[in-house]
């Protein structure tokens, strides 16, 4: 487990342990959450899942959907403007990344029982294998390999992999090492490491098509929101490119699904992935709201910002309704952020 998440886990442990977390508390008008996917765990490899994060099992979200209810009102993303121009109970919104199977085949009938709206954001990229999915690929090629070697510019990265905590470490300093750089630099590095793995093609299967999508937008508690074309960190690339992929995606999305697609969800969504500059693009294309990865709750403040909303992430990290508590409340959030209710520079 890297430092963050060790400094996150004992600040999740003092808060609910002192209960100062509700002394701090600063939910505001509501919270979006943001999800991956939602599947029983079974890792390829015992004890390595680097992207254990991108993932949390039906039962948790059971549990954490009666958890939110008993505090938020259920909204679907649409509402927020509405809901934001109007006194009312706090709210709460599920989003769903990605476009993954097993949405209709775990959370979905979870959705149903609880009565819960959510937005499943959908990239035509995804749906038709044509998007690089390198944080999967970078996974795969590290469990395959006993030694993970990069040539970068500043010098070469050799590091063990012959077990699944060599593996874990290696992903771990080569996904942040990548991170770093600009996309494409990212992009051809991992598929340096495929390449040397034997592995071309990952997770394509996982993806919904666009039946199995169009399917879904007509569920009357499910709206299909774009995730750009093809999954680009936007603020890597240039302007025009940027663009076509908040432009593309919105219109080849409309003619497939045969309905209007007003929602977006940066890819990766953190300040590096997308800032005002694609805020902006975002509101140039039609979009009524765009989600980041910004972690904070919604405040009156944001019906201003409306393409730029940050999000609470429930994730496989942090399976537990304490854990869960201590988020609702806000209070990490008004923390991280020094008190600051907007965070959209």
């Amino acid at each position: 487990m890297s430092w963050k998440r060790t400094v996150i886990g004992a600040g999740f442990a003092a808060l609910g342990a002192t209960g100062l977390h509700r002394a701090l508390a600063a939910p505001g008008r509501g919270v979006i959450l943001t999800l991956h996917r939602v599947r029983p765990f079974a890792p390829a490899l015992p004890g390595y899942a680097p992207n254990r994060l991108l993932e949390i099992t039906p039962e948790f979200l059971d549990a954490a959907l009666g958890a939110i209810a008993r505090r938020f009102a259920w909204a679907p993303l649409a509402e927020v403007p509405q809901r934001l121009a109007q006194d009312g109970p706090p709210f709460a919104v599920l989003t769903f990344d990605d476009g993954y199977r097993d949405f209709r085949d775990f959370a979905l009938p979870l959705l149903e029982r609880h009565k819960a709206p959510a937005t499943l954001f959908s990239s035509p990229g995804l749906i038709e294998g044509t998007a690089r999915l390198w944080w999967l690929e970078l996974e795969e090629a590290i469990r395959r390999l006993d030694a993970v070697e990069l040539a970068l510019p500043e010098g070469g990265l050799r590091l063990p992999a012959r077990n699944a905590a060599e593996k874990s470490a290696a992903f771990e300093r080569v996904y942040w090492t990548l991170r770093a750089r600009p996309e494409a630099a990212l992009l051809d590095a991992v598929a340096q490491l495929a390449q040397r793995a034997g592995v071309s093609r990952v997770g394509e299967a996982d993806f919904l098509d666009w039946d199995e999508t169009a399917a879904l937008a007509r569920h009357p508690l499910i709206e299909i929101g774009a995730h750009s074309l093809t999954h680009r960190r936007l603020a890597q690339w240039p302007e025009t490119a940027a663009r076509e992929e908040l432009m593309g995606c919105k219109a080849a999305m409309e003619a497939r699904l045969g309905r209007p697609v007003t929602s977006f969800c940066y890819p990766v969504g953190d300040p590096t992935s997308a800032g005002p500059r694609e805020f902006a693009l975002a509101r140039e294309a039609g979009y009524k709201v765009a989600v980041t990865t910004r972690p904070g709750m919604i405040f009156a403040e944001h019906a201003v910002h409306l393409t730029a909303l940050p999000r609470v992430s429930l994730n496989g990290l942090w399976q537990d309704l304490s854990h869960l508590d201590v988020l609702l409340s806000g209070a990490p959030f008004r923390l991280w952020n020094r008190g600051r209710k907007l965070n959209v520079a």
